[in-house]
């Protein structure tokens, strides 16, 4: 199977309520490789790379999050796929 990357903005109620250690939990257990960080708009970023059929589920499952969250929309768009990005991690906000 193929490995593809994706770039996802997530929008709503998504600061605050755990929504980075979700996706980083989320992710590591469907065995995703990418990062998540805040945004100083208020939304949250996160680049996933692994399998097109697991990226899908993942972002399935991203709509819900942790049960605080209220996602508004998830903005996706494919990304280049890194070959650096190892594991999961999260990053500083911008």
């Amino acid at each position: 199977m193929p490995v593809v990357a994706r770039h996802l903005s997530i929008c709503g109620k998504v600061q605050g309520v755990s929504y980075r250690d979700w996706t980083l939990d989320t992710a590591t257990e469907l065995g995703l490789a990418g990062w998540v960080r805040n945004r100083m708009d208020g939304s949250v970023e996160a680049f996933v790379q692994g399998e097109p059929a697991v990226i899908d589920a993942f972002v399935m499952h991203a709509h819900e999050g942790p049960p605080a969250a209220r996602v508004a929309r998830i903005e996706t768009e494919d990304a280049a796929f890194d070959a650096d990005i190892t594991g999961f991690d999260r990053r500083t906000t911008v």
